[in-house]
C-alpha cells in the first residue's frame, strides 16, 4: 500500500511539473535582464563610451525633463516581481521616476558610482505578459545599462529591535514604540505636517490624522534673536491631549553666518545657499566659537523638549533630516561632519540633558551617512514623487529595510502624494506612519486628489486619530 501511495504521489508531481510553462520554471530559476539598448528612446540614445556595459550598449542622454527610456519585459505570470537595474551615476547621486504600464512608481535612488553597478528598485506588480516598463529623467545624468527581474517571495516576519536605544526611555516613550511596533505591517498611521492642516483635514474629510508634524524651526537662536515666535510647543501639546502623536523635525537656521540678501535672506538659513557656516570646520575643532555656537543652539531646544517631557508627551524626533541631500547647511560638507553633529546631539540630549522621552529617527537611505544602529530607533526617508504619484515608494522602503537589517522601523516621514493604501499591502512596503507635507501639498488637489484623500482616510489599513487606543497606558 505504501508503494502504490509512494507511486501516486511521485505521478502527481510529474502531471503538476509537466503543467507548469517552461519560462516560469526558468523565472523561477533565474532571474531573466532586459537590455536597456533594446527599448524605445525619447531624448536619449545608445551609447558606448563607458566601459563595462552590458550587451551592446547603454542608454544615457537624461539631460531634459521628459527624457525616457521604456522597455517592454515579458514575464509568465501575475504577481510581484524584484526590480534591479544596473545603472551607471558619475555626476552624483541621482534620482530616475519609474512607471511601469503607464503607472507611476515612485523615485529610485541611484547612488554615486563610477562603475556600472546594480541597484535593487523594489519590488513592481506585473501582469503576465508584455508590460512597459519607463525611466523618465527625474534628476537626470546618469546611465541605464539594464533592468532584471526575478519572481519575489513573500518576506518574512519582520525581526524588529526590542527596545529602544536609550535604557532610561520614559514609560511613555516606551509605550509608543511598542504601540508602532504592534502596528508595523499591519497598519500604517496616518500623518499631517501643521495643526492648521490637520484641522483641515478634519473639516473636510471628517478625520483627524494620528501623527501631526511640527517643526522647533523658529526656537533656532539666530531666529529668535531676530524676532521669530512659535506656538509648535503648544499645538504639541494640544494634540497630545486629544490623544495624537506627535513628531518633530528642526528646520535648524545656522548659528551664524548668515548672508542675509535677496533670496538669501536671513530666515532661510538652513538651507546651504544661505549660509556660509562651515559645520566640517565646527566638528573638528571643539574650541571654536563655530562648535560652542551648535552647543548653545541644542541646548535652546533642548528647554523646549524638555517642556514636552515635563507633561509626558514622547516625541518621533527627527533631526538633520534629509542631510544627504546637502541643501541644508548640516550636509552640506559630506557625511561624516552630519554623523558626527547628530551622535554629539544624542549624548548632549540624552547623558547631559536628560531627555528620555525622545525616540530617535534618522531620515536617510543612504549607508554612508548612517550614524550607527546605536543612535537610531526609527529610520526613515522623505519622498516628493510628483503631483498625483500614489506608488508604494516600495525601492526606498525596500533600501532602508536592508540597511537595518529588518531590525528597525521604517516612516515615511514626508511625502507629497501619499501612497495607496492598496498599493502599499500589495508590495509589502510596511511604512509606519506618513507625514504629507503642508500647504499646497494637502490642499491643491493636484498633489493629493480629494477622492485620493477620501480613499486614504478611510481606508481600513489607514489608522486615523479616532482608531488610535490608549497608547500611552496599554502598550
Amino acid at each position: 500500500m505504501r508503494v502504490k501511495n509512494s507511486w501516486a504521489v511521485f505521478l502527481c508531481i510529474l502531471l503538476i511539473s509537466s503543467m507548469i510553462p517552461s519560462n516560469l520554471k526558468k523565472m523561477e530559476a533565474a532571474p531573466i535582464i532586459f537590455e536597456a539598448e533594446n527599448g524605445v528612446f525619447t531624448g536619449v540614445d545608445v551609447m558606448t563610451q563607458l566601459q563595462g556595459y552590458s550587451g551592446s550598449g547603454y542608454v544615457g542622454g537624461f539631460d531634459a525633463q521628459n527624457d525616457k527610456l521604456s522597455i517592454q519585459v515579458t514575464v509568465p505570470d501575475t504577481g510581484l516581481y524584484n526590480l534591479s537595474i544596473r545603472y551607471q551615476a558619475p555626476h552624483g547621486t541621482k534620482n530616475t521616476s519609474l512607471v511601469v504600464g503607464g503607472s507611476s512608481q515612485g523615485e529610485i535612488t541611484l547612488h554615486e558610482t563610477t562603475n556600472f553597478s546594480e541597484v535593487d528598485a523594489g519590488k513592481i506588480m506585473l501582469q503576465g505578459g508584455t508590460t512597459e516598463i519607463s525611466f523618465i529623467s527625474n534628476w537626470g545624468w546618469y546611465y541605464i545599462d539594464y533592468v532584471r527581474l526575478e519572481r519575489a517571495s513573500d518576506p518574512p516576519p519582520h525581526q524588529l529591535n526590542a527596545a529602544l536605544i536609550n535604557p532610561d526611555a520614559s514609560s511613555e516613550a516606551v509605550s509608543l514604540y511598542n504601540y508602532l511596533k504592534s502596528e508595523y505591517g499591519q497598519h500604517i498611521l496616518s500623518g499631517q505636517q501643521t495643526l492648521a492642516d490637520a484641522n483641515w483635514i478634519h473639516s473636510t474629510l471628517g478625520k483627524k490624522p494620528a501623527v501631526l508634524g511640527l517643526d522647533l524651526m523658529d526656537y533656532s537662536p539666530s531666529r529668535t534673536e531676530r524676532g521669530t515666535v512659535s506656538s509648535d510647543i503648544e499645538h504639541a501639546i494640544e494634540w497630545d491631549a486629544g490623544g495624537g502623536i506627535v513628531t518633530f523635525a528642526w528646520h535648524w537656521n545656522a548659528p551664524k553666518d548668515l548672508i542675509d540678501q535677496p533670496g538669501k535672506e536671513w530666515w532661510r538659513g538652513f538651507y546651504t545657499e544661505a549660509t556660509t557656516f562651515d559645520i566640517e570646520y565646527a566638528m573638528s575643532h571643539p574650541d571654536s566659537q563655530d562648535y560652542q555656537l551648535l552647543i548653545r543652539d541644542m541646548d535652546a531646544i533642548a528647554v523646549q523638549l524638555k517642556r514636552l517631557q515635563q507633561e509626558n508627551i514622547p516625541v518621533l524626533w527627527r533631526p538633520l533630516h534629509e542631510a544627504e541631500g546637502g541643501w541644508f547647511w548640516w550636509g552640506a560638507k559630506g557625511p561624516e561632519p552630519a554623523k558626527e553633529l547628530y551622535q554629539l546631539m544624542y549624548d548632549r540630549f540624552t547623558n547631559f540633558h536628560g531627555l528620555d522621552h525622545l525616540i530617535w529617527v534618522w531620515n536617510s537611505e543612504n549607508p554612508a551617512w548612517y550614524p550607527g544602529d546605536q543612535y537610531v530607533d526609527i529610520i526613515s526617508v522623505d519622498s516628493y514623487p510628483g503631483a498625483g504619484n500614489y506608488g508604494p515608494v516600495s525601492s526606498r522602503y525596500e533600501n532602508l529595510k536592508t540597511l537595518v537589517n529588518d531590525h528597525k522601523i521604517i516612516a515615511l516621514t514626508e511625502n507629497g502624494p501619499i501612497p495607496d493604501p492598496d498599493l502599499l499591502q500589495a508590495y509589502h512596503a510596511d511604512w509606519s506612519w506618513f507625514v504629507t507635507w503642508s500647504g499646497e501639498f494637502l490642499r491643491d488637489g493636484i498633489q493629493n486628489s480629494t477622492q485620493h484623500l477620501t480613499k486614504v482616510y478611510n481606508s481600513p489599513y489607514v489608522i486615523t486619530l479616532d482608531e488610535l487606543p490608549d497608547w500611552k497606558n496599554n502598550y
